[in-house]
């Protein structure tokens, strides 16, 4: 992965397709805002808000966000989500969804699911390298090798949620 992501964004095209998890997954989302994480250049945003989501995206390339400037139903956070204040400095929502794909930062996993509108499950998977996650109403999903397994994903889902209940 590109450790300079401003060079990485500046020439990157901002037409690339959401992420699988996003398009296989995203029709579940209730309506409602939806909180994507390292957003980058938004592929994952705009399918939220050809939806009629809002989207708050979360990224630290102040050049993707230059980029994404002005896009109606957008609202940009400047947030390095590797930094130590990460999780207290994440939006508060509530949200219908969160989408963290292709990257994964498992200590923010805990942390999100109070950022679900009431009444919005919060189910969730293991991600790995290169994998997706999203957390949305009656959905668990994981992608070990880019397919779901229901089993291990259900597996992930209880796990986090007795974590968050303990």
């Amino acid at each position: 992965m590109p450790k300079d992501w401003d060079a990485f964004y500046r020439n990157a095209p901002e037409d690339r397709p959401p992420a699988f998890v996003v398009r296989a997954y995203g029709p579940f989302v209730p309506q409602g805002p939806v909180l994507d994480l390292a957003g980058g250049l938004g592929r994952n945003a705009r399918y939220f808000l050809q939806r009629g989501h809002p989207v708050v995206l979360v990224e630290r390339s102040r050049e993707a966000l230059r980029r994404l400037s002005g896009t109606p139903g957008l609202t940009l956070v400047a947030l390095d989500l590797e930094g130590a204040d990460a999780p207290q400095s994440l939006p508060q929502g509530p949200f219908a969804g969160i989408v963290m794909a292709y990257y994964v930062n498992r200590p923010l996993l805990t942390g999100l699911a109070p950022l679900l509108l009431p009444g919005v499950g919060a189910q969730g998977g293991r991600p790995l390298k290169g994998e997706g996650l999203l957390f949305a109403a009656s959905r668990a999903l994981y992608y070990p090798g880019g397919r779901p397994d229901l089993k291990a994903a259900l597996e992930a889902a209880e796990a986090l949620l007795k974590a968050l209940v303990e």
